[in-house]
């Protein structure tokens, strides 16, 4: 856990590693193509990368199912390469964050592939392994009603043990049976291999997930997605298991913790990171916030609402206030881009700085993804096989059970993860200057208009707004340190104008520099 408050100061850049940078022109974002582009990121005046997963994965959910937690996945290169990007990182002033997937692994991970051989593997208590049910017609049942986030039912049936394992995500992402002690051992190592290697901190992702009720009960009513969930979101033990990961391992560091928790108030989120309290965690990823123009899931689509937008954050805020640290992010590789969801594609520059000043400013540590920087927008996918991300299917499947299947697509397109995941749109050259190579994935065809070389000498680009706006926030108390207050018409606006007047001399006084 990190010994002071730094992390309070800091802002955060977010790398998905398959989209950045293409190095060796294989078509695949790579820790080569990072290493070239630390500079770059160096300029934006963030202080951290935040990798997703960087390690070895089949790529069932792009790295979120990982089959070695100590090693890097080929694709990206070796930890050599990665050793050298941590080392020009810190040589730059910029810690590494990696992401923590401890809620499941691959089914192609040494655990699971020997677990499933036997029962009597001490590698089978690593899962939720379970008999299933038997109607009194014969039929067979799964072991209870949980239904996944990412496939269909939560359960898959192995009929060489004749037994069904628990997935809350994909298939391929058995959960980690977090209960047994063995498992616990296993992710104290993960976290010494990599603190011992020099990383600074982990994103922990879904942690709030990783307990389970005792017996597995099935949950009424049922819900046609994540049916199950009360049963292992934000369980009493999984406080138990994180404050057990900070006292053994995480204490001996002085590193940075952020939870990422699903369906989560600040309310549940002060248990694990209320600093007067027993704080297991440094901060909570929200999503109340992300729910403005959907119902819990991006492709459940609502008009947007700004009173339910700013009604998240101010709770997050003030709830939050002189307790704990909020982190403060509106893009992520789990949601479309936010200029064509919350702003105007019309006018991208204008909703893209406004966005960016919204949530920037707010008291917390912001979080800047991959593009976000340079106004990327949604991509335009006509049919579902043209979809990479698993969830693309399951939404689809959901969705046209209660609407014709043409506006089920048009929904996906909209709201699919895949949005953010195309490459990054360096320049107006071949591949968006993302890879000589063939990309493994579309590049998005506004990559002329819209790209960090058109941007980089504009001195009213979303780029350079981006650099000011940062450094105004790390150079400017009352922008880290300040209360949070909304201001209604009656107060005419005052500090709104008087802050945006501060940040437009501070905008000026860095284009002047660079």
């Amino acid at each position: 856990m990190a010994k002071s408050e730094w992390y309070k100061n800091m802002s955060v850049y977010q790398i998905w590693p398959r989209s950045f940078c293409d190095g060796n022109g294989d078509g695949i974002g790579d820790l080569w193509g990072v290493l070239d582009k630390l500079d770059y990121i160096k300029s934006l005046n963030v202080d951290a990368i935040w990798f997703s997963p960087l390690f070895p994965s089949p790529n069932a959910d792009y790295g979120y199912d990982i089959s070695d937690y100590m090693d890097i996945h080929p694709d990206y290169g070796n930890l050599q390469v990665f050793r050298q990007v941590l080392d020009g990182a810190h040589a730059r002033g910029m810690k590494v964050f990696m992401d923590l997937v401890v809620n499941h692994t691959s089914d192609e991970h040494k655990w699971f592939i020997e677990g499933r051989k036997d029962k009597n593997s001490p590698y089978h208590d690593y899962y939720y392994w379970r008999n299933g049910r038997t109607t009194r017609s014969g039929r067979r049942l799964p072991p209870n009603n949980w239904s996944s986030v990412f496939e269909g039912g939560a359960w898959e049936y192995d009929a060489s043990l004749d037994e069904y394992y628990l997935h809350v995500f994909a298939k391929k992402q058995p959960d980690l049976n977090m209960a047994n002690p063995r498992v616990r051992e296993e992710v104290k190592n993960i976290l010494r291999f990599w603190l011992d290697l020099g990383v600074d901190g982990f994103r922990e992702d879904v942690i709030t997930f990783i307990a389970k009720d005792e017996g597995l009960p099935s949950s009424y009513p049922p819900l046609p997605v994540a049916n199950g969930y009360r049963h292992y979101a934000n369980r009493p033990k999984a406080h138990e298991y994180l404050k057990e990961f900070k006292r053994e391992v995480l204490d001996f560091y002085d590193c940075f913790t952020v939870g990422e928790s699903p369906m989560t108030t600040p309310d549940v989120a002060l248990r694990y990171i209320d600093e007067g309290g027993d704080k297991v965690l440094d901060e909570m990823i929200a999503f109340s916030h992300m729910e403005a123009d959907c119902f819990m899931l991006d492709m459940l689509q609502l008009p947007f609402n700004l009173v339910k937008m700013k009604r998240a954050f101010s709770e997050w805020q003030t709830k939050l206030q002189g307790r704990a640290w909020n982190a403060l992010y509106i893009e992520n590789h789990d949601h479309p881009r936010i200029i064509s969801r919350y702003g105007s594609e019309e006018y991208r520059t204008e909703s893209g700085k406004m966005l960016a000043a919204m949530y920037i400013l707010q008291r917390g540590t912001p979080f800047i993804y991959q593009g976000q920087e340079i106004g990327m927008l949604n991509t335009n996918l006509t049919e579902l096989g043209m979809y990479k991300d698993v969830m693309a299917q399951n939404n689809i499947e959901v969705a046209t059970r209660f609407m014709p299947r043409s506006t089920a697509m048009k929904l996906l397109a909209r709201s699919s993860r895949d949005n953010a995941r195309t490459p990054f749109q360096w320049t107006d050259g071949k591949n968006a200057g993302f890879s000589e190579g063939t990309p493994w994935f579309f590049v998005n065809e506004n990559y002329k208009e819209i790209n960090a070389a058109q941007q980089e000498d504009d001195p009213n680009s979303l780029l350079n707004f981006y650099r000011a706006i940062l450094k105004f926030k790390k150079e400017t108390p009352v922008a880290v340190w300040g209360d949070y207050k909304e201001y209604f018409p009656k107060d005419k606006n005052f500090r709104f104008l008087q802050l945006r007047e501060q940040l437009r001399h501070h905008e000026r006084l860095y284009l002047a520099a660079v």
